[in-house]
């Protein structure tokens, strides 16, 4: 039996569960990590801040994946990126979250191009850009949340995405982290 090679689907396998998302850079990545436990949030450990950019999406070629991933990031110029005050998805979906108010057209942009191709598919709900601080926690901490975080403001520039597998075990696993105009991350 051949070995199977990372990122490789075999017949007979579940569709790889893709996201894409722009990772926030230190010291806010820190800073959110430690608000968003402080709220209670359960994810708050396993999952970085970002902004996703391409939600939980089943891939059937990995390698039709990764090429248009690859090109859209080749096309893609870098932009600026400001987080300011919150907001929330409630009551339909228990969460609070940073306002991108600049930069909230470059991701809506660079979303289309990427939930295209093999990544299209219809969404539940209209994309919006932004990163989350409270998820899955009491009514009482949303509140806080989005109080606490009212004056929050970051800004950042943007020259990356990150292309992310679900893996086995439930948590989201960073594939390719693909530099805007095509630069490659040597690490990878």
């Amino acid at each position: 039996m051949s070995e199977i090679e990372p990122g490789e689907q075999v017949a007979g396998d579940q569709p790889r569960l893709v996201g894409v998302v722009v990772a926030l850079p230190e010291p806010f990545a820190s800073e959110l990590k430690s608000w968003r436990a402080s709220f209670g949030d359960p994810l708050a450990e396993v999952v970085p801040g970002h902004i996703t950019l391409v939600t939980t999406t089943p891939a059937e070629d990995w390698q039709a994946v990764l090429e248009h991933v690859r090109a859209v990031a080749a096309e893609q110029h870098g932009f600026q990126v400001q987080l300011q005050g919150t907001g929330a998805f409630r009551p339909v979906s228990p969460v609070v979250y940073l306002n991108v108010v600049r930069g909230f057209e470059d991701c809506v942009a660079l979303h289309e191009k990427l939930q295209d191709g093999p990544l299209a598919r219809d969404l539940p709900f209209p994309f919006y850009p932004h990163v989350t601080v409270a998820h899955d926690v009491s009514e009482l901490a949303m509140d806080e949340a989005q109080r606490r975080l009212a004056s929050y403001q970051a800004e950042f520039p943007v020259d990356s995405m990150g292309l992310y597998e679900h893996d086995a075990d439930g948590v989201w696993q960073l594939q390719e982290e693909l530099f805007f105009g095509g630069q490659e991350d040597s690490e990878s």
